[in-house]
C-alpha cells in the first residue's frame, strides 16, 4: 500500500516528533510512504472564522499538492484537520480530483483500525498510567469514539490500539470526552472560557493519577499542557503515534 503523509503545520512547526513518528510508525508495518514537501495549512483555522477568501488560498496549495498523487490513502496524525479534509473543505471549487482527494483523506487511528485492521501491538511495553483523549473533532467528526450525548454503546479506537501494549495502565477519567478547551481559535478570542475548560480537564487528570495523558490530536495537548505546566502538576503528553512506534519522545 501506499500512502501520502498529511503533515499538519503546527505539528511541523512545534512537534516535528509527532510526524517522525508517525512516517516511521507507517514504515514499519509495510507502507510506502511521500510526504509532499511544499505542503502547508488545510485552512482550518481561517475557516473556522468564516474567512473563505483566505481558506480558498490555502486550500488551493493543499490540493496542488496532494491530488494528482498515485496513492491509496492520504494518512494524518490529526483528527481535527482530516475533518476539514473530509468535512469543510469547500472553499475552492469541488472538482473530481478534489472530491476524491477528500475521500481518501483519512486520520491515522481510523487508517490502523479500520484500513489496516492492525490493532496488536504487545510487542510494546509501556509501564504507565495513561488517560486517552479524543478530541471533539475526532469524536464529533470523525466518530472515533462514542459519544456520551448520544448514549450510544461506547467503543474507542484509539484505546483499542494501545489497551494491547504491555504493562499499560489505562484509566478512564470522569469526564473522557468532555472539550479541553482548545477549540482552536476559540482559545484566543474566549480565552477565559477556554482556561476555565482546560483546567477542569487537567483536574480530572491529576484526580484519576493519571501520568500520560495520550491523544490523536496535539493541539488538545499543546492546550491541556500549558495549563498543565502552569499549574505543575508533572503530567505528561504524548501523540498515540509516539507511543505505538516507541518514540521519539
Amino acid at each position: 500500500m501506499k500512502v501520502a503523509l498529511f503533515v499538519p503545520c503546527y505539528i511541523e512547526l512545534i512537534y516535528p516528533e509527532v510526524a517522525i513518528a508517525t512516517l516511521e510508525l507507517l514504515e514499519k508495518h509495510n507502507i510506502e510512504v511521500v510526504v509532499p514537501l511544499n505542503q502547508t495549512c488545510c485552512g482550518q483555522p481561517t475557516a473556522n472564522e468564516g474567512d473563505q477568501k483566505n481558506s480558498a488560498k490555502m486550500e488551493k496549495v493543499f490540493a496542488q499538492n496532494f491530488q494528482d498523487l498515485d496513492v491509496d490513502y492520504i494518512v494524518g496524525p490529526a483528527g481535527s484537520c482530516v475533518k476539514q479534509i473530509k468535512l469543510h473543505f469547500d472553499a475552492i471549487e469541488q472538482t473530481e480530483k478534489v472530491t476524491a482527494m477528500r475521500a481518501k483523506t483519512i486520520e491515522l487511528v481510523e487508517f490502523f483500525t479500520d484500513v489496516l485492521k492492525i490493532t496488536d501491538f504487545s510487542d510494546l511495553s509501556f509501564p504507565h498510567t495513561v488517560a486517552i483523549h479524543n478530541s471533539c473533532s475526532s469524536i464529533r467528526g470523525l466518530h472515533i469514539s462514542s459519544r456520551s450525548e448520544w448514549q450510544e454503546p461506547r467503543f474507542n479506537k484509539t484505546e483499542e490500539l494501545l489497551k494491547t501494549i504491555q504493562n499499560i495502565n489505562i484509566k478512564h477519567i470522569n469526564r473522557p470526552d468532555e472539550c479541553c478547551g482548545f477549540g482552536g481559535t476559540f482559545c484566543v478570542t474566549d480565552e477565559a472560557v477556554s482556561a476555565k475548560m482546560g483546567q477542569d480537564k487537567v483536574s480530572d487528570y491529576v484526580r484519576n493519577e493519571i501520568e500520560y495523558v495520550v491523544s490523536p490530536d496535539m493541539s488538545c495537548l499543546m492546550h491541556q499542557k500549558g495549563v498543565s505546566d502552569k499549574e505543575k502538576t508533572g503530567l505528561k503528553f504524548l501523540h498515540v503515534a509516539q507511543v505505538l512506534n516507541n518514540g521519539p519522545f
